[in-house]
């Protein structure tokens, strides 16, 4: 099998059209027809349809990309595995995060790594949920992520690594400041500040408090897009908000923010490793899991 016929049919199919290819791949329109035609005779088959002036996929063409594309990336991994073996490649490990994991948690736990394993490089890659996830499935980052939301999806493998606490948080000055506790019905007395929508925070609250029947009382005060930019809002008397504790490590211990119990109230969350189902692993892949799940 020619790894490079492999590689101009996907490029073809990723882009749409030969020229398309040609010019991602920096080659002739001939030369990817070439490579085009010798797949074409070694599966006995046309891969694509070149009628109606547009290019489209036959089924066969349909068939042959996933594979193709699993092929291309072994055959890339083994490259690296051997050339890691031999020491002649940098040890790059590309890892993604959630947000909240990702700006929070991760940097510390990579410094650590480091410092047990000097020669090891990263290269991180931060997003919301569905990103990160669907950069794992498109092989964009080494098999491995840390997310907060447990998604159900049978192609990919998911281990608890770590838990974290939602606490509620307002300004140092705030009211509630010499209170030890709240009731969780005095919430619908203050304005909350949200995450985005679709943020799994967000969700998670919603949800809890959508079961005590309070959630339609609380008056929102805004939706912000970043954990820094809630903090600052809180601490700016804004309004409250419940917020994941590894966000709030740092304000508390300085006090320009302040944690308020909420009295028969305890949200944890989940956080989770996640990765693909592979027969082959990095060293490094190897040892961050190991390091992780330690």
């Amino acid at each position: 099998m020619n790894f490079e016929s492999l590689r101009m049919f996907c490029h073809v199919v990723e882009e749409g059209s030969i020229s398309g290819a040609a010019r991602a791949s920096f080659v002739s329109q001939p030369a990817v027809t070439r490579r085009i035609h010798q797949l074409e005779n070694r599966y006995g088959t046309l891969l694509f349809d070149r009628s109606e002036g547009k290019l489209m996929l036959t089924e066969a063409g349909k068939i042959l990309y996933p594979y193709a594309k699993e092929i291309l990336e072994y055959e890339k991994k083994s490259v690296e595995a051997i050339e890691e073996m031999l020491g002649t490649r940098e040890t790059v490990l590309r890892v993604g995060a959630s947000l909240t994991i990702g700006e929070y948690l991760l940097p510390g736990l990579l410094g650590n790594l480091k410092n047990r394993y000097p020669d090891l490089q990263f290269s991180l890659s931060i997003g919301n949920t569905p990103f990160i996830l669907t950069k794992l499935e498109e092989n964009e980052i080494d098999c491995i992520a840390l997310v907060e939301s447990l998604v159900e999806d049978t192609a990919l493998n998911f281990q608890k690594f770590a838990d974290d606490e939602l606490v509620l948080v307002t300004s140092e000055l705030h009211r509630w400041k010499d209170r030890a506790e709240v009731s969780i019905n005095e919430l619908t007395e203050e304005k909350m500040i949200w995450r985005e929508k679709d943020s799994g925070t967000r969700l998670l609250v919603e949800k809890e408090l959508n079961k005590l029947g309070i959630l339609n009382q609380i008056e929102n005060a805004m939706e912000l897009g970043s954990m820094q930019s809630i903090k600052s809002a809180v601490e700016a008397e804004l309004g409250i908000s419940i917020l994941p504790r590894l966000t709030v490590v740092k304000e508390l211990k300085y006090g320009t923010l302040r944690e308020v119990k909420i009295k028969d109230f305890i949200l944890i969350r989940d956080l989770w490793i996640v990765q693909k189902n592979q027969r082959f692993k990095k060293a490094a892949q190897v040892n961050f899991e190991a390091f992780i799940l330690r």
